[in-house]
């Protein structure tokens, strides 16, 4: 599907959800409103709530000072997930010591540390940050640790064959291996870091979303909290599509999704397993020829100039374009 296809059917959706909104909560069916005007204020309300805070500029200072929350909890979080995943997925034995203190920290109720963050480090910005860290460090730790964990035993083997040392597994095995990993839960993390300073703000604060949210609880204007909640989702749809440019950014090498495979879809599995062999020698080959060569550059066929991973041209290069069975000793 093209993304302008796409667009138009997440738009449809959007359009659809608004527009029942507003039926139920304007038109009764049946002699009964579906939806109370008093508790769930509708559509139009709410959009005229959100252009009033706009053109006035009362939103701005607020809004700034919730994305500096973001942010500041995003990136310390997420650089502590990442240096923290890493460390422990590389030193089983550190892993071990520390595995119950992790799983405890991680089980501890988030709307208990804040008023706790809020006594240590006051009604200021840092006690917001402070419990959006402790929402993105775990999700992020726990994917990059396992995706370091499950590099391909098969590239491993081939990449030490082949001479590579630490470093040289670092960057060329293990760093790939985890980004994918890395960058699933970033956008995952993006919303809980939001989370995190809005909460903070209304539990305690004197500007924000969040503090705005609690303003207009407290005389219950429902479409100033419908407005809140719907500037929150806009705004963390933003910070999202930014991580998803860098995404795209860092994993170039990452290749084009293709058709399912598997016996379901009419593929045998020794087809899979001879392809799986074939990729991997492949792979390994290339790594190893951008690797090893720290003067001339190699002149195996696999090693492209562009940074790209080999083709299957490449492959036939070395008669290596069909994969070769491999026969299972009993």
């Amino acid at each position: 599907m093209s993304r302008i296809g796409l667009l138009s059917l997440q738009l449809l959706v959007a359009v659809v959800a608004l527009g029942l909104w507003q039926l139920f909560a304007t038109v009764p069916i049946f002699g009964r409103m579906l939806l109370p005007p008093f508790f769930f204020s509708n559509p139009v309300d709410v959009g005229s709530q959100i252009f009033d805070w706009f053109r006035s500029g009362v939103i701005w200072k607020h809004l700034a000072i919730t994305l500096w929350e973001s942010i500041l909890a995003f990136a310390i979080g997420s650089l502590g997930g990442v240096v923290v995943g890493f460390w422990f997925a590389r030193q089983p034995i550190v892993a071990a010591v520390f595995d119950p203190y992790v799983k405890m920290l991680n089980a501890l109720p988030r709307v208990v540390l804040a008023p706790i963050f809020t006594l240590w480090l006051g009604l200021g910005i840092w006690s917001k940050v402070a419990l959006g860290v402790t929402l993105v460090f775990f999700i992020v730790f726990f994917n990059v640790y396992q995706g370091v964990r499950e590099v391909s035993a098969t590239v491993l083997a081939n990449g030490r064959m082949l001479g590579m040392n630490e470093r040289q597994l670092m960057r060329h095995v293990y760093w790939p291996s985890a980004l994918s990993w890395m960058f699933s839960s970033l956008h995952t993390s993006v919303g809980f870091a939001v989370v995190g300073a809005v909460v903070g703000e209304y539990l305690g604060s004197a500007a924000g979303l969040g503090y705005l949210i609690q303003q207009a609880e407290g005389v219950f204007d429902v479409a100033g909290v419908f407005a809140g909640m719907f500037v929150l989702s806009a705004f963390v749809i933003l910070i999202d599509l930014a991580v998803s440019v860098v995404e795209r950014r860092l994993l170039v090498w990452r290749p084009d999704c293709e058709e399912p495979t598997g016996p379901a879809f009419g593929r045998p599995d020794d087809k899979l397993r001879d392809e799986a062999i074939h990729s991997s020698f492949c792979a390994a080959r290339w790594i190893a020829s951008r690797s090893l060569s720290s003067g001339a550059r190699s002149r195996d066929p696999l090693a492209r100039n562009d940074g790209k991973p080999p083709s299957q041209a490449g492959c036939a290069a070395l008669s290596c374009a069909q994969p070769t069975r491999v026969r299972r000793i009993p």
